[in-house]
């Protein structure tokens, strides 16, 4: 099972400032590179109060300088706001530099667009060009991101890798997953299914709990209109949850994997056979940077045994 990492590039109140979070992010690349994590992607946000990175593109050559082997790309850019050549000519000049480094992931959120399936079907074509063929990774090194299931069967129609966002919609990812392999065989492609799931994770089942309490308390104020720094432990325990609070945190707690490292990896290998994932991309906010590569250092770790 391949492991790699989704970063959002967090803010949080131990690294609140966007250069604080910058640094982690890109410290947090060359950490999974050796802890053998195969790729890391750098999502994109615009305007937000909690996430730092708004131009995954700059992320992923600025982590590329800084590594040697691990694949690094945009999870995702947000294609919709952009033309399919400005960004095949972006990401092409990175994988001049760095050959066969460079993923090039792309989605759009809630955004319309009705050119989407175009500018996707040019990207593969553009970015194949540049690459040589591989049995491992999709064609033009192009996925596409989704969690509704709609967009599904696209990528598999051309040959792109589909990612299913279970951290967005932990239900109904099946169906879609399955709509994507179905588009692949009868296109005659090859299927590369990436699961992204979020988690919480820590040597101890209270820690891991206090973790997920945190990133809890964030999530929940985010969909109540009060975006801000994901909170610390400390500010979590201390804090007097309302009822539409808790009511809330249960139902984005269905979405989070919670557990000591074992208990997290038999989760997810569950849920990857579930979804018929050959990869897990991974997530966790957490407040503290330490904390943070720690949970990635523990479920590495696991997973090797």
């Amino acid at each position: 099972m391949r492991l790699s990492i989704l970063d959002q590039v967090p803010l949080t109140e131990h690294a609140p400032t966007v250069p604080e979070a910058l640094s982690s992010g890109l410290q947090l690349a060359q950490e999974a590179e050796h802890l053998g994590y195969h790729r890391i992607w750098f999502a994109e946000h615009h305007h937000s109060k909690s996430f730092a990175s708004a131009a995954p593109e700059m992320m992923t050559a600025l982590a590329l300088e800084r590594t040697k082997r691990i694949r690094i790309g945009t999870g995702a850019i947000l294609l919709p706001y952009y033309q399919a050549q400005k960004v095949a000519e972006s990401m092409g000049l990175l994988v001049a530099v760095h050959p066969d480094r460079v993923d090039i992931g792309v989605g759009r959120a809630a955004l319309s667009d009705p050119h989407y399936a175009q500018k996707i079907a040019a990207l593969v074509h553009d970015l194949d060009a540049v690459h040589e063929p591989s049995d491992t990774e999709p064609a033009g090194r192009l996925w596409v991101l989704g969690a509704g299931g709609s967009t599904a069967p696209l990528p598999g129609t051309l040959g792109a890798g589909y990612v299913h966002g279970h951290f967005l919609r932990p239900t109904g990812g099946e169906p879609a997953t399955r709509a994507y392999r179905e588009a692949v065989a009868n296109a005659g492609h090859r299927a590369h299914t990436v699961l992204a799931v979020r988690f919480a994770t820590a040597d101890t089942e209270d820690k891991a709990q206090a973790l997920a309490d945190a990133l809890l308390l964030w999530r929940v104020r985010k969909d109540l209109g009060n975006d801000g720094p994901v909170p610390s432990v400390a500010t979590a325990a201390s804090y007097r949850w309302s009822d539409q609070e808790r009511a809330r945190a249960a139902e984005r707690r269905q979405a989070l994997i919670v557990g000591t490292p074992d208990s997290v990896r038999d989760q997810l290998l569950a849920l990857a056979e579930a979804h018929g994932a050959d990869e897990l991309m991974l997530n966790t906010l957490v407040c503290d940077p330490a904390d943070r590569l720690e949970s990635y250092r523990l479920l590495a770790q696991s997973f090797s045994k």
